[in-house]
Order: C-alpha cells, then sequence, then structure tokens
C-alpha cells in the first residue's frame, strides 16, 4: 500500500433519495446534527455551517459519555448538488489539515455518494476514520430513509 493510500479513506454509497436531499444532509446544520455519530451510542452532534465558498463548517459530536469530539473546516468547492468539497480538522490533531471531497450521481431516484477523505496523517488514524465514516453514512442511511 502507498503511503498516500495509507492516508485516504474511499466510500461508496448508494441511498434511496434525491441528489438534492443527500446533499441537503451535507450541508443542512438540523439533518447533519441527526446522523454525523462516528459511534454507536453517541449523542446527538452540533453542527454548524456556513454553506459558501469560504464559510465555515463545524461539527462537535459527543461520546456517550458526553465529552465533546469537535473538528471543523471551510467549503471549497459547493456545486449543489453534485459535488461538495471541505477541508477538515479535528481538534485534536489541529495541524493536520484533511479535504473531505463528495461526489452525488442521481439515476432512477437513487443517489450514490463518492466520498473521498484524504490527507489523513497516519494510517492508523485512517483506520479509525474509515470506521467512523462508515457509521456515519450508515446513521445519514436511516436519516434519510425516515424523511
Amino acid at each position: 500500500m502507498s503511503e498516500d493510500t495509507a492516508r485516504v479513506v474511499r466510500i461508496e454509497r448508494t441511498f434511496d433519495s434525491s441528489a438534492e436531499d443527500v446533499f441537503d444532509a451535507w450541508t443542512s446544520e438540523e439533518v447533519i446534527a441527526r446522523w454525523f455519530r462516528p459511534m454507536e451510542g453517541w449523542r446527538e452532534a452540533d453542527a454548524e455551517v456556513d454553506l459558501r465558498v469560504g464559510g465555515r463548517i463545524r461539527v462537535v459530536m459527543r461520546t456517550p459519555d458526553g465529552e465533546p469530539v469537535g473538528a471543523e473546516g471551510e467549503y471549497t468547492v459547493i456545486e449543489r448538488p453534485r459535488r461538495l468539497a471541505f477541508t477538515w480538522t479535528f481538534d485534536d490533531d489541529p495541524s493536520n489539515q484533511q479535504l473531505i471531497e463528495l461526489e452525488f450521481t442521481e439515476r432512477q431516484g437513487a443517489t450514490s455518494v463518492l466520498f473521498v477523505n484524504s490527507g489523513i496523517s497516519e494510517a492508523e488514524r485512517r483506520d479509525s476514520q474509515y470506521d467512523g465514516w462508515s457509521t456515519c453514512l450508515d446513521e445519514m442511511g436511516r436519516v434519510l430513509a425516515s424523511k
């Protein structure tokens, strides 16, 4: 595995929702709060979104004990409902600026999402982030299905 591959999380998911609804799930403070849980048992997150290129996204997740785990970034691409990208930096690792890139493709009422998280500081953290993002996307699927 190359060093670059070791520092990237790539996940593809399909949701039985329109591209607009899936895009909105990534950009609505209220909806983000409902699905942004990287592990089972975590509490509802707090989210702040300033949806414009150069605008800020901040999410504070809460462990089952209520401990905050925060991350934030800046939007670099907003092409509703096809593409979204933003930087991503965890509060506990401020020197590691990552990049989240999303592509949304709608076909016959379902939307496939290609999620790429690059620039992760180390392979061990990459594995943890893969697990966390996978759980978050599972939660997003439940939120979208209940809409």
